[in-house]
């Protein structure tokens, strides 16, 4: 084969290639991307999702007793709680039956559990000073103590509210390897008021960050190869407009609640100390906006079902002018 020869084949080659690695023009050139990086970002979520199932259970009674009798001595705690699974909604563990109250307006119930305790009634010594033998009997026992934030609102002195009263509250975060403390220290008299409220739980484990980035690379590569498909599937096809508003119309229902939701968190992580970043799916509005996921999810598969079944004979789509 001559130098002509071999330059031609290899220019085609790459034309051939460059063809097939981009999607068809119009409404595609801006959904397809859209869509893939949004499959990216759902698809990295789901893997860090599966990465949290490496986790060490969340704390036992045992574990909790020791941390609260250390940090919070000469507190009544009562009962400790202990959650029926790693992630839980409404306090209940996963099943066929909250799938629907997910869906349907609750989604951002879906957090991860804890191990709970509280005492009720008036604090037995001023609230300060139950906040700083908690920080110093912390750091003792080496958990990282966060800054302090702290709270005043207006609550009831009796039942009938006669009597506003000014209650201050402030939240302790500390951590100690992969447990995460969150107390909240009232100044508030109320008989059946808790003054003080303990959670403990686990920190993500340190599969999630590794397995979310892999998922997002390789969800967004499948999504491009996908949806890129579909729009040259039907270009020049009498579906190609229904597989445009389709694709469109899921593309705008999946980014919409990761651009309402990303800012806010974003805000929240810099506004007050964080042991932990929450869960990836948070960050896209999941499963709060889960809803919106589903609709766009089935608009997909439509979109994809139509590209499908076009046939390379189907007519195709008249022009205009």
């Amino acid at each position: 084969m001559s130098v002509r020869d071999t330059a031609a084949t290899s220019g085609s080659g790459r034309r051939l290639l460059r063809r097939l690695g981009r999607p068809a023009g119009g409404a595609a050139v801006a959904w397809v991307p859209l869509a893939a990086v949004i499959c990216g970002l759902f698809t990295g979520a789901l893997a860090s999702r599966a990465a949290w199932e490496t986790s060490r259970p969340q704390p036992d009674r045992a574990e909790a007793a020791a941390v609260l009798t250390t940090v919070f001595p000469g507190h009544d705690l009562g009962e400790i709680d202990t959650p029926p699974a790693l992630f839980v909604v409404y306090g209940h563990a996963l099943r066929l039956g909250t799938v629907k109250t997910l869906v349907f307006g609750d989604g951002g119930e879906y957090q991860e559990g804890a191990t709970a305790a509280s005492a009720l009634g008036a604090p037995p010594v001023p609230a300060a000073q139950i906040v700083t033998v908690a920080r110093e009997r912390l750091t003792g026992a080496g958990w990282r103590v966060y800054e302090s934030q702290t709270s005043d609102r207006v609550s009831c002195a009796d039942k009938t509210c006669l009597t506003p009263q000014a209650v201050t509250d402030t939240a302790v975060i500390a951590r100690r390897g992969d447990t995460i403390l969150n107390a909240s220290i009232s100044s508030q008299t109320a008989v059946d008021g808790s003054y003080l409220s303990v959670e403990l739980h686990r920190a993500p484990p340190p599969l999630v960050v590794p397995a979310g980035v892999l998922g997002t690379v390789l969800g967004t590569v499948a999504g491009w190869l996908v949806f890129r498909w579909a729009s040259r599937r039907t270009e020049g096809r009498r579906r190609r407009g229904t597989v445009n508003v389709l694709a469109g119309v899921a593309v705008a229902l999946w980014w919409l609640p990761a651009l309402l939701a990303a800012p806010q968190w974003l805000h929240h992580h810099l506004g007050e100390p964080q042991p932990a970043w929450h869960p990836y799916w948070e960050w896209l509005g999941q499963p709060a906006a889960s809803l919106f996921f589903v609709v766009g999810a089935v608009c997909v598969l439509l979109a994809l079902g139509l590209a499908a079944g076009a046939r390379r004979g189907e007519k195709p789509e008249a022009t205009t002018g």
